[in-house]
């Protein structure tokens, strides 16, 4: 499904009453919510207005469980954290339990050791079917999504839920829920504006089958929703902008 907005301040409350109501209705058919966050600038908004009276008050966050799709491999006081950015602006404002709390770091393994580790939370807490609740995903410039980025092998997993390896065009480690878990969840949501975002939405949405070059074309959710929140300016290429 294909949501387009005038503008991301129009995105932010739409897909917040999408969390709201996923969260709620997953609580009361199972008594949690599981839910991966995404990372980059574009949900810092969205955190926002999660942590605001008006959306935080809707949820009981003592049952909801919080994963991310992917991480730099850095600390977790480190900038470049998703985990980090996640806490300022949604996690430490909202009474949610720290130890249903699940960064992707670990000071004592390495990337590859932990994302084994981190498997078998998710194992734990989703239980062996791996369905979560809600996914949130971004999508880069040259169409990747968590960390699955072009040309890769972690594109072609198949079996493994977690992955880590070194992204050479950036100097560093990378952790990443794989396509093969994302697939399972009852929603995705990816998030993504601006024009530069334009290109890649409609290799992504409209072009040949290319998945080593637009990754994020991986994203097909078994018995789930997947849908795009995008703005009017990253959906300007795009022929067919019907949902």
């Amino acid at each position: 499904m294909l949501k387009i907005y005038q503008s991301p301040s129009e995105i932010h409350p739409a897909v917040a009453e999408l969390f709201v109501e996923a969260a709620q209705t997953a609580i009361a058919e199972k008594g949690s919510f599981t839910v991966a966050l995404t990372g980059g600038s574009s949900p810092i908004e969205l955190h926002k207005l999660l942590a605001s009276a008006i959306y935080a008050d809707k949820i009981d966050w003592n049952k909801v469980f919080v994963f991310w799709g992917d991480e730099r491999w850095v600390p977790l006081a480190d900038n470049l954290s998703n985990a980090k950015m996640a806490f300022e602006t949604l996690l430490s404002h909202v009474p949610l339990p720290k130890d249903q709390i699940f960064p992707m770091y670990d000071t004592d393994r390495t990337p590859e050791e932990f994302a084994a580790i981190y498997e078998q939370k998710l194992l734990e807490i989703l239980g062996k079917d791996g369905h979560f609740d809600l996914i949130l995903l971004g999508m880069g410039d040259d169409g990747h999504t968590a960390s699955l980025f072009p040309h890769e092998e972690v594109l072609n997993e198949q079996e493994k839920w977690v992955d880590a390896y070194y992204l050479a065009p950036q100097g560093m480690h990378r952790i990443t829920l794989t396509a093969p878990l994302i697939n399972k969840a009852k929603q995705i949501v990816v998030i993504t504006f601006g024009e530069k975002k334009a290109p890649a939405l409609h290799q992504v949405l409209e072009g040949e089958p290319s998945v080593q070059q637009y990754p994020s074309q991986l994203l097909k959710p078994a018995n789930g929703n997947l849908t795009f929140f995008v703005d009017e300016a990253a959906a300007s290429q795009l022929e067919n902008k019907q949902g």
